[in-house]
């Protein structure tokens, strides 16, 4: 087993992601994003923001050094932008614009994709933290690249499994505790926005 798979780095693989994505943390966000879901919607939104999320952590660690390189795009400028993003995203949460119905014919972003999926879940900090362990994968051999994908799969399938149960969380919770929770995370997901902008600061002036 040790010939195709690194223990190790798995672990390390799995324990920074989940750090960084939060499973438990992301539940009271979801919440409030799909507060004016119904239980069915709630589900698919999940699945969806999952399929989003892994597919732009693993097209990051491809193509992502590539990609930046190619557009002269720093590391710290994708983190100062996904920050930017989740402040916009906690203020309406601060403010309960995510709890407003849309009209049906609304053709507004769904909140699976943006912001849920990307950047709250595929943010700048796990899209960082994947490009690191690829770049200093031992490329000779599969021991890495085994690990680093079970790594990435299972923190998706903690993520997945936080959002699905997210429903008895609100069966609760009901909908005044679902408020409140919202306002909560719109809190803590605004000071996480300005850490983000802050570090991203700070590594463009020691890069200066």
């Amino acid at each position: 087993m040790s010939d195709v798979f690194d223990l190790q780095l798995f672990i390390s693989v799995f324990i920074t992601l989940f750090v960084i994505m939060d499973p438990p943390g992301t539940v009271p966000i979801f919440l409030g994003l799909t507060g004016a879901m119904t239980r069915a919607q709630r589900n698919r939104a999940a699945r969806q923001a999952i399929l989003v999320a892994f597919g732009v952590i693993v097209s990051f660690a491809v193509f992502g050094q590539q990609l930046l390189s190619y557009m002269h795009i720093s590391l710290a400028a994708l983190q100062a932008s996904g920050g930017l993003l989740l402040l916009v995203v906690a203020m309406e949460l601060l403010t309960g614009k995510m709890e407003e119905p849309q009209p049906s014919g609304n053709a507004k972003v769904n909140v699976a994709l943006v912001p849920l999926g990307t950047p709250l879940l595929a943010g700048p900090g796990a899209i960082v933290a994947t490009m690191v362990f690829v770049k200093q994968a031992d490329r000779t051999t599969v021991d890495d690249w085994v690990a680093i994908a079970l790594g990435v799969v299972a923190v998706h399938v903690c993520l997945y499994l936080a959002m699905r149960f997210a429903n008895v969380v609100h069966r609760v919770l009901k909908d005044s505790g679902t408020i409140l929770v919202t306002r909560i995370a719109g809190l803590l997901l605004a000071a996480i926005a300005v850490q983000l902008v802050a570090d991203a600061v700070q590594a463009f002036i020691e890069s200066a």
